[in-house]
This record gives structure tokens, sequence and C-alpha cells, in this order.
């Protein structure tokens, strides 16, 4: 398992942290995702042989959210 943290930019609110965490859930290979709102960090746990940082960036974005 690698970790990986995402700059992710937009999110404010508890309605911010649900859907980005819900989205990085919901691909194949992702174990763990966790957003910190204060710093716009997303630590994200996958398995790098079935999701890519490309497939976790088009995921958040898709949610709305700018990643860096």
């Amino acid at each position: 398992m690698q970790t990986k943290t995402l700059d992710v930019r937009g999110m404010t609110c508890g309605h911010c942290k649900i859907s980005v965490e819900g989205a990085l859930k919901g691909l194949e290979g992702v174990s763990a995702a966790e957003v910190d709102l204060n710093s716009g960090k997303v630590k994200v746990t996958y398995d790098e042989s079935k999701v890519s940082s490309e497939n976790m960036k088009e995921v958040v974005e898709e949610q709305g959210y700018d990643v860096a």
C-alpha cells in the first residue's frame, strides 16, 4: 500500500469533506481517504497496482475541486 497527499483547493465545509472522501473511497484500490479542511490536504492510502494518481485527481475534480 502507498500513501499520497493531494493538495485540493476549494474545500470549505463538512459537505466538501464528505464529497471528496466518498469519491476517493469509491475507487477500486483506495483503502482510506482523510481530508484536512484546514490545510486543504487529502491523505490517500491506496494500492498502486489498482489505481493511479491520475484516477484520484479525476474523481476529485469531478466533485468540483481543483487538485494542485
